[in-house]
């Protein structure tokens, strides 16, 4: 990889990396070594809430939040704090609109997540939002970019 990408993470890939490894546990590695990682108190606050939810609806165990919170708790050591100036309303799930607010205060070039209202976004809205460079990708298509 040339230039550090510029990268917000969406909450379900950080879950996904801590509690069942694999490819988005690479994803956040190749992030941590070689990128560069940003994140807005509001995505801060939904990294912290979302691990407690999923065990208070018996999706994961204690020792499971555990290990969620300890690795996003690693991961945010290398993140940098961004604070959105601009409110964006284009998702179909509202509460995604935080994330492109997040990406356009950082200027990233990248946004990783798997979520389909993320990743069904068109250029066109992007530009129109002042996120020309935007560049939304699944964490598979995100290490294929940067392998």
């Amino acid at each position: 990889m040339k230039k550090r990408p510029r990268v917000v993470v969406d909450t379900n890939v950080l879950i996904s990396a801590f509690a069942f490894g694999g490819l988005t546990k690479e994803v956040l590695g190749t992030l941590v070594a070689r990128g560069e990682i940003w994140v807005s108190p509001d995505l801060l606050n939904e990294y912290r809430l979302v691990p407690l939810e999923l065990e208070k609806e018996g999706k994961i165990n204690h020792e499971q939040l555990k290990v969620l919170i300890a690795g996003i708790a690693a991961f945010m050591l290398k993140a940098k704090i961004i604070y959105p100036p601009k409110s964006i309303s284009i998702c179909r799930d509202e509460e995604d609109n935080m994330i492109l607010e997040a990406c356009f205060a950082a200027k990233v070039n990248f946004l990783i997540t798997g979520d389909k209202d993320l990743l069904e976004i068109n250029a066109t809205s992007l530009q129109s939002i002042g996120l020309r460079d935007l560049r939304i990708l699944t964490p598979r298509d995100f290490l294929s970019a940067f392998k």
